[in-house]
């Protein structure tokens, strides 16, 4: 990680929090990935994931490729 300081948030207030919980879980449930949250609000991608399951939110399925094999055609 040459050239790049890790980056100091300070702690919220639990009002705060609460509010950032909230407006995480309405957005993610809007529509939102975990990754573009996380670059809005300036967090990790894990810390946000984390206080999506801290609120409760209904992950949703992984997004991507399948990479199932399929089956043979005949």
């Amino acid at each position: 990680m040459r050239g790049r300081q890790p980056v100091r948030t300070q702690r919220k207030s639990k009002k705060t929090r609460d509010q950032l919980l909230h407006e995480l879980r309405n957005a993610y449930e809007g529509g939102a990935s975990i990754r573009n949250l996380a670059a809005s609000v300036g967090r990790s991608y894990g810390s946000v994931h984390s206080m999506l399951l801290e609120s409760g939110t209904t992950m949703r399925s992984r997004g991507g490729p399948n990479h199932r094999a399929r089956p043979a055609r005949a």
